[in-house]
């Protein structure tokens, strides 16, 4: 089974030669091209990832320090320069090695590897979806918003994993009643409205924007 590698740099001639070299060496390679890309690509929980440093709106370091607690793979830094008080924060931060450029690609391979290598590969990977600062672990079934946890009740969070997962998608309260109830609970489909006032009760609370949407005499969706 091939590994999965996500490369992040703003320099794309950079990213060709990376992609290139591990694509050849029988890698599955994504890129990105900036911070916030990175977090996107991040959810689909790649097996290591090569993160530049100096990037533009969202450096190396923050994007790290965002996704660290949610995505266990290797983080490998690349720099253009590496003073101690750098790689101090790199550490802090969740990375786990640095390669300064201009590199060898040949000792950035043996490092991928040997970080691979020492990683346990039957451990379990949990499905992540990053949105600005909300955080979804569908694994542990757990909300972040900035970093903070989100309470939700079964049933809640139920609704968020299905709007969530199915973006941009609506969903009628008797399509989620009988998706998340079943045909033959008691009850009616109205019990879906309550609970998705509960639910944006809770992310007003926590500070943040709203996810779902209602679209009018049709049902919700998750806003893209």
């Amino acid at each position: 089974m091939q590994n999965i590698i996500l490369i992040v740099d703003d320099e794309p001639d950079i990213v060709g030669l990376l992609q290139d070299y591990f694509e050849i060496n029988d890698y599955q390679v994504m890129t990105a091209e900036n911070g916030e890309e990175a977090i996107n690509k991040a959810e689909k929980q790649p097996d290591l990832i090569i993160l530049d440093i100096n990037m533009p709106d969202m450096d190396g370091l923050e994007v790290c320090k965002k996704i660290r607690d949610f995505i266990p793979c290797p983080i490998l830094f690349l720099t253009a320069k590496v003073e101690e008080s750098d790689k101090i924060n790199g550490f802090q931060v969740g990375g786990d090695d640095y390669i300064e450029k201009p590199f060898s690609i040949d000792e950035l391979g043996a490092r991928v590897e040997a970080h691979l290598r020492r990683e346990n590969r039957n451990q379990v990977k949990t499905k992540t979806k990053f949105d600005g600062n909300l955080v979804i672990d569908y694994m542990e079934r757990g909300v972040y918003y900035c970093d903070e946890f989100i309470f939700f009740a079964k049933k809640e969070f139920d609704i968020i994993e299905l709007l969530s997962m199915n973006r941009g998608q609506v969903f009628d309260k008797e399509r989620i009643y009988e998706g998340l109830w079943g045909w033959e609970s008691e009850g009616d489909s109205s019990v879906v409205v309550e609970h998705i006032r509960r639910i944006r009760g809770k992310f007003i609370a926590a500070g943040s924007r709203q996810y779902i949407e209602t679209v009018w005499g049709v049902g919700y969706k998750w806003v893209k």
